[in-house]
């Protein structure tokens, strides 16, 4: 979908006026779309070249992650932050995503990496320049991406009585260029688009948390403890470490150690991200997406400091996932589904759409890689502790640094075995779900005069355009991210009800109707003769005659 969006982008050249199926696109801000058009003109219009965006933002959220870690811990520790981050399993599955996410936790990465070391060492040009890039997160995806980490730095120093002057962390300047690269757009759209301010202030962020949003879109929000778990599982087992390392700087009041204010900052953002959403009525599964390169940084402190205890819990962690996989893969992947009925927004909304949620028996495979990837973590890290070097009497005390760093590499290289069963769940998913078989029959099928209507929202058939080169008319599908856009005259024409297309069913012309739902919830029970043309990923192709 948001490949298809930057498609747009690139043949209208707007990034005011941001177009999906034709109709005005407002949930996002342009940042990834005007990338990805760029992307697309270089390289073509193809799956890899789209993908390559968010992958490099991810790898950027990477290095950046390790770099500050490197400044602030060392370079050892600052690999292992590194690591860290490219092995949780929730980012790295949405760094093989085309979507904003990725590019967005970019943005926070850098902006931390810049301003933490800047503010420590009053250097006030380089803290102006992390809080322009912290300008920027604003429109990779969300204003409050520029106003909420300046707050987190804030409050540290509020903490530590350093509040003032305001200019040793909050220079003029990188406050002028947090304003303007991450408002500015948006100012010019509500100026050339009546009712823009509102969709986005109110009903996108107000009434959303409120539950009461106008122009609703079908998304199921997790409750607040699926949402944690949901935020803790993609972040395992580093959120471990990373709380040993809060805990320790709450017991030993660090806010009030001037040399811990990068670590106290990085605790409020890890711990109020994932405490502010659990809070928030509305929550889903990639809102704690943001707190992990904090999560990373302070897992690299935790290994640092308690080596030992953090090795023997997660050799036991890990024999416990180990056994959970191979349990589940002897049982078909059924102790699977409630994982993804909490984890995947695409099952709840097909739950709730009465459409067909993801087999379990699909992850069969995967399921045992991670049985060995797991068991083989959890006996290398018993080894490690309890092995009798010549020498050495007893198990080796992880107190020291190397210890240390050797059992933090072997959880690194278990987390590192087991992103293969990360990508092929992923391509799992898309064999189940993907538009693309259905778009292609479509393209094969179709002939230029014929009429293609998608029931439901459109961004459940996201790419049904990018490959089948065919526009949709929408059927049922205003509760949608286009609901805003739909009430626009230009995105009137975008829509239809059941007596449209009753009538063009019943007309000469040749009218194909693609659909995801359940049979019994489909316009096309109603449809007189409707002829079933294919049937892949869960949906559905019908044709007139």
């Amino acid at each position: 979908m948001h490949a298809e969006i930057a498609r747009e982008l690139a043949a209208s050249g707007d990034p005011l006026r941001l177009t999906l199926n034709g109709v005005r696109y407002v949930d996002k801000p342009p940042l990834l779309y005007v990338l990805l058009a760029g992307a697309l003109a270089v390289g073509g219009a193809t799956e890899a070249t789209a993908r390559m965006v968010p992958a490099l933002a991810a790898l950027v959220a990477v290095a950046a992650t390790a770099w500050l870690a490197a400044r602030l811990h060392g370079a050892a520790w600052g690999a292992l932050a590194g690591v860290a981050l490219l092995t949780s399993c929730g980012f790295f599955a949405y760094g093989r995503y085309v979507r904003p996410e990725t590019l967005f936790v970019a943005t926070l990465s850098v902006g931390f990496a810049l301003l933490l070391p800047a503010v420590l060492e009053g250097h006030r040009g380089r803290a102006a320049l992390g809080l322009a890039v912290f300008g920027l997160a604003a429109l990779a995806k969300d204003p409050l991406g520029a106003l909420l980490p300046p707050l987190a730095v804030g409050l540290a120093f509020v903490a530590a009585g350093r509040a003032r002057p305001l200019a040793a962390w909050l220079p003029w300047p990188g406050v002028a260029a947090l304003l303007g690269l991450g408002f500015a757009w948006y100012a010019a759209v509500a100026l050339t688009t009546p009712g823009f301010a509102w969709y986005t202030v109110v009903d996108n962020h107000v009434l959303n948390v409120a539950r009461a949003r106008r122009f609703p879109d079908e998304d199921v929000p997790l409750s607040a403890l699926e949402f944690l778990a949901v935020a803790a599982l993609g972040a395992t087992p580093w959120i471990v470490a990373a709380g040993a390392t809060v805990v320790r700087l709450v017991r030993r009041r660090a806010w009030r150690e001037p040399a811990q204010t990068p670590w106290i900052v990085l605790a409020l953002w890890a711990v109020g991200v994932l405490v502010l959403t659990a809070l928030s009525p509305f929550r889903l599964p990639h809102y704690g997406l943001p707190a992990y390169p904090a999560i990373a940084l302070l897992a690299a402190r935790g290994w640092s400091e308690s080596g030992r205890p953090l090795a023997l819990m997660h050799a036991g962690f890990f024999a416990a996932l180990g056994a959970g996989c191979a349990l589940a893969w002897a049982s078909d992947g059924a102790p699977l589904a409630r994982v993804l009925e909490a984890a995947d927004v695409a099952t709840r909304k097909a739950a709730a759409g009465g459409g067909a949620g993801l087999d379990p028996a699909l992850f069969v495979p995967v399921l045992a890689i991670g049985a060995l990837a797991f068991g083989a973590g959890a006996i290398g890290l018993a080894l490690l502790v309890l092995g009798r070097p010549r020498g050495v009497r007893g198990g080796i005390a992880l107190s020291g640094r190397r210890s240390a760093l050797a059992a933090a590499a072997v959880t690194a290289a278990t987390l590192l075995a087991v992103l293969p069963c990360v990508a092929l769940g992923l391509e799992a998913v898309a064999s189940a779900r993907a538009a693309k078989p259905i778009a292609l029959e479509l393209a094969r099928r179709a002939g230029p005069d014929d009429v293609v209507v998608h029931e439901g929202p459109i961004e459940n058939s996201g790419a049904l355009e990018w490959y089948s080169g065919r526009r949709p008319v929408i059927l049922d599908g205003e509760r949608s991210v286009l609901g805003f856009g739909a009430t626009l005259p230009q995105g009137h024409d975008a829509f239809v009800d059941r007596a449209w297309l009753d009538g063009a069913w019943r007309s000469a012309r040749r009218v194909w109707l693609v659909t995801g739902r359940a049979e019994d919830r489909s316009a096309v029970t109603t449809l007189v003769g409707a002829r079933l043309v294919a049937s892949a990923s869960g949906r559905r192709l019908y044709v007139n005659r």
